[in-house]
């Protein structure tokens, strides 16, 4: 419910517990707060109320359901880390006059703020606005939210000489949007809003980096510099951060993959586009080779693909009007304009189209690893997370309405026991809805959003709900997989498609002798080979699992005498299918072991008299730990019990205490 009710004398508001209560019009969400508790009105940082965030302070006059928002929600901490964008922005245009603002939003953990200063910023700027914001957060100045019409603040911002918030006004203009700008000490921005109270509520921040920024993100458009930061109303949450900061570059899998020789990208090649080097793509062909038996041991049939395809393709499955950005410019070929592929998907259509299909053959489940091409900005580029050139797995599963059902289900569980494979059991789950704009029937949104939902609970499995966040063409589940230090990478989606099927007429006879239109689901589980194998490096700080890694063991001779031993222990060892490689250069074994502990080769066998006369091996594995002497039986033995997918064996462990 949501009604103005000035004229009762009350509005009714309906807490989270379901209970409710009332207050008289003109009540702030601090007032709620402070009735319900002191450490509630303490940590409130705004409120919810009818779906709408507001200012804590802001007076209410419409009854509905409120959420006092504080640091632990995820509305509560984009409120704060976007005061925290305008406290700096303030800091820097009084430490540096004549910079120019563009916008400050929130991100998933800080904030940034987009400037175009006189002259570039230095890393040693950073101290300075540090300092000034220290200075503006101890006047404990509010944030007070200004509305006023379009011409006031043309004014406003024209007298400032602010181009990029005049810009900004044009597109408010457009979409009819109320203006408002947010004035805090002596600093005045265009902002929507919310706010915190007051720039006190900032206990502890940093800031971290500069970087180089496109206004509106277009090539062609002045260019930025962007300022990340982060704030925390605790010193103790900022102190993780920075943990969690540092693990995350010791983990960096652009470092580490240089380290450990697994991939480059050559500037002579193209930017984008990864070398895969020995070591890396032995690593990426075990991923392949499980990937594929799983694939085949649950109902998958592979199909390949070209690589590009007749422009008309595109055009019939609509990637030339919505995904052109995104996309090569065609080329001729015997006068035919072509096109590198960007998706898998119109060629599993065409292989469905090549032959009249029947209810019986239904579901019909086509998987692929197949690498399409899409043009990223130089500047979003990194590493293997974003790229130009990859291995999507793709699958496509063609059914009845009645089998949809049980396909989610059966998806879900698969793509959770892959994740549990490659060392990733913790896994979030949201489901998407109906957005705004979207094609298709109701009835047929409903049908597939019904079918997502029983397949989660019949899973019993937790899960969110972003609506509206679906796809113009379908509702989906996006799977996010959380690594070794915490973060969440979404890399599974299940997406139902009621564009394809419509614009290529993709149809099957019924037990009535009718066509019938099929239901179209796309699958990714891993996303990419290269993203996934840059989330897995990082997980496991280079420490791969025993099944995974390029070697298993290392065998480190201690003298010459006992290299003899060193290669014959080898091809036993190979005869038991241990990957095993023979160090037997004449350096100290301390030497060895260190650049055996660099390579992050899970095991290291040394050998000397003792060994060779005893037929054993002193074993210690990668993280600086001793397992005392094995007989080569027994180690063979211990090698092919983590030989297996979902064992991350001892050396995961000792990696995760730190080297």
């Amino acid at each position: 419910m949501k009604t103005t009710e000035a004229s009762k004398g009350t509005i009714t508001v309906t807490l989270p517990d379901g209970s409710e209560r009332e207050y008289p019009p003109g009540t702030t969400g601090y007032d709620i707060a402070a009735s319900i508790g002191k450490k509630l009105a303490r940590d409130a940082l705004a409120i919810k109320l009818n779906g709408s965030v507001r200012d804590l302070r802001a007076p209410l006059d419409e009854s509905g359901p409120i959420q006092i928002l504080t640091f632990a929600d995820p509305e509560g901490r984009e409120v704060f880390w976007h005061s925290s964008a305008h406290v700096m922005a303030q800091a820097v245009t009084e430490l540096v006059p004549g910079t120019k603002l563009a916008i400050g939003p929130p991100i998933e953990e800080g904030f940034y703020y987009d400037f175009d200063p006189p002259k570039p910023f230095t890393p040693e700027d950073l101290e300075k606005f540090e300092e000034r914001m220290s200075e503006i957060i101890a006047e404990d100045a509010p944030f007070k939210r200004n509305e006023c019409d379009l011409d006031v603040a043309r004014q406003i911002f024209g007298e400032r000489g602010e181009q990029y918030k005049l810009e900004l006004l044009d597109k408010f203009e457009e979409e009819g949007e109320q203006i408002s700008y947010y004035t805090s000490s002596r600093f005045l921005d265009l902002c929507r809003g919310p706010h915190i109270p007051s720039t006190g509520k900032i206990k502890a921040f940093k800031l971290l980096n500069i970087a180089g920024a496109y206004w509106r993100d277009a090539e062609g458009n002045p260019q930025l510099q962007r300022i990340y930061g982060v704030a925390y109303p605790d010193k103790k949450l900022l102190s993780d951060f920075m943990h969690r900061r540092e693990e995350a570059e010791r983990r960096d899998h652009r470092r580490l993959g240089k380290q450990l020789k697994l991939f480059s990208i050559d500037e002579n090649s193209g930017a984008g586009l990864v070398l895969w080097h020995p070591r890396g793509a032995f690593i990426r062909r075990r991923i392949e080779d499980y990937w594929y038996k799983r694939h085949e041991e649950s109902g998958y049939e592979l199909v390949y693909s070209p690589h590009i395809a007749r422009l008309g393709l595109w055009e019939q499955s609509g990637h030339t009007g919505f995904y052109a950005e995104n996309m090569y410019p065609p080329f001729e070929v015997e006068n035919n304009p072509h096109q590198l592929k960007p998706m898998n998907c119109p060629f599993h259509i065409l292989i469905y189209q090549s032959d009249l299909r029947s209810y019986r053959d239904l579901p019909m489940r086509w998987a692929e690893l197949g690498t399409v091409y899409r043009y990223e900005r130089g500047g979003v580029l990194h590493g293997l997370f974003r790229v130009r050139g990859f291995t999507q797995d793709d699958a496509h599963i063609f059914c009845r309405r009645d089998q949809v059902e049980e396909e989610i289900v059966t998806v879900l569980d698969f793509s959770l026991s892959m994740y549990t494979a490659f060392g990733f059991p913790d896994v979030r789950i949201c489901l998407s809805t109906r957005p705004e704009k979207a094609i298709g029937e109701p009835a047929d949104w409903e049908m597939a959003e019904n079918a997502l939902r029983h397949a989660l609970e019949q899973g019993n499995h937790t899960y969110d709900v972003d609506e509206g966040g679906g796809a113009f063409y379908g509702p989906k589940i996006d799977l996010h997989v959380r690594d070794a230090i915490g973060r969440s990478w979404q890399c599974g989606t299940i997406q139902f498609d009621f564009n394809l099927p419509e614009r290529f007429d993709l149809s099957y006879i019924g037990s009535d002798g009718q066509k019938h239109r099929p239901v179209m689901v796309h699958r990714a589980l891993l996303g990419s080979l290269e993203r996934f194998f840059g989330i897995l490096l990082e997980h496991h700080a280079g420490t791969f699992p025993v099944w995974l890694a390029p070697e298993q063991a290392i065998i480190l001779s201690v003298t010459e005498k006992v290299e003899d031993y060193a290669y014959a222990l080898a091809d036993e060892l190979k005869s038991s299918d241990v990957r095993v490689n023979v160090d037997a250069r004449p350096e100290k074994i301390g030497l060895k072991i260190r650049e055996a502990e660099m390579q992050k080769i899970p095991y290291m066998l040394i050998v000397g008299d003792r060994e060779s006369q005893d037929h054993t091996v002193s074993v210690r594995a990668h993280g600086r730990r001793d397992l005392g002497t094995m007989s080569v039986d027994e180690f063979a033995a211990r090698i092919r019990a983590e030989n297996r997918p979902g064992v991350d064996g001892t050396s995961i462990s000792a990696d995760a205490e730190g080297t």
